[in-house]
């Protein structure tokens, strides 16, 4: 097995539920970081076009499903409070 060298800088780390929701659209979340006890951060391995649609949920220039959207959010919602 090989193992992998990777770092934080690997990975995208946000702890806006909106934003990891969006992401986890197209992305895997890798993992849910409770270091802090009072924020949680969703981590993202960076990838191709990551970035661009971080910058287009920012911009608000994103197009997306409505029930799409919304199930992501529970679905997100029931990792982060279902991990321990």
């Amino acid at each position: 097995m090989v193992q992998e060298n990777l770092s934080l800088n690997d990975y995208y780390s946000t702890s806006d539920l909106a934003l990891a929701a969006v992401i986890s659209l197209w992305f895997p979340m890798e993992f849910i970081d409770r270091t802090n006890p009072h924020k949680a951060a969703f981590l993202f391995r960076r990838e191709k076009g990551l970035e661009e649609i971080v910058e287009s949920f920012w911009k608000r220039d994103l197009k997306i499903e409505p029930q799409a959207y919304f199930s992501q959010i529970k679905a997100v919602k029931a990792r982060l409070y279902g991990e321990s």
